[in-house]
């Protein structure tokens, strides 16, 4: 039976710590994409190791960025990873399965849980858990809404979503001052502006 073909995104931003472990997980994909927000560090070259479609967008929310990052996938089936995440074993081995079902046999969407490797642990409970992620999807039934934070894949009305066996790997913040350094850059501003909109 022939394989439904998947594209990998991910969106970047000064992750040459973490962006070679995440495309590590990612090939098996049948195209991985990466759109970089214009990193100052090695993000870009470490990327092109692994794929030659590396796009530069202008960060303007993170919705916005990865439906532009979505537009470069040539294939109807795409999964998001961020630069700080990785795919587990089994997750993978789920999804290559999926892959060869017959295209009748499958949901529109799916999710997987995501583990969060927080300050030098694994977090088990305490809501972060399974924290689900709608990842892998049709891209003609679903798109990244959310303008500047907390954006989510909506699926069009009707889509069937089923969940995905296996974990998302989140390496999420290395230290308190880590934390804070990425509320005061990024979050709180960002929030901030979406406060202002509304």
């Amino acid at each position: 039976m022939e394989r439904n073909r998947v594209s990998a995104v991910v969106i970047a931003y000064n992750d040459e710590p973490n962006i070679r472990a995440c495309l590590e997980t990612l090939t098996w994909a049948d195209e991985i994409i990466v759109v970089d927000s214009h990193s100052s560090d090695a993000t870009e070259k470490i990327s092109r190791e692994f794929t030659d479609k590396v796009y530069q967008h202008e960060f303007k929310g993170f919705g916005r960025l990865r439906n532009e990052a979505v537009a470069h996938a040539t294939h109807e089936w795409v999964f998001s990873l961020d630069a700080d995440e990785r795919v587990s074993a089994e997750l993978h081995a789920c999804i290559e399965d999926l892959l060869y079902m017959p295209d009748a046999q499958l949901a529109d969407g799916y999710r997987a849980a995501r583990r969060a490797f927080y300050m030098n642990r694994w977090i088990r409970g305490g809501g972060w858990y399974p924290d689900y992620q709608l990842r892998l999807y049709r891209k003609a039934r679903g798109r990244w809404a959310g303008a500047h934070i907390h954006e989510a894949v909506e699926m069009d009305a009707g889509a069937r979503v089923e969940m995905l066996a296996g974990d998302i790997l989140h390496y999420t913040v290395q230290d308190a001052a880590h934390h804070h350094r990425m509320i005061g850059e990024r979050y709180a501003p960002l929030a901030a502006r979406k406060m202002f909109e509304q």
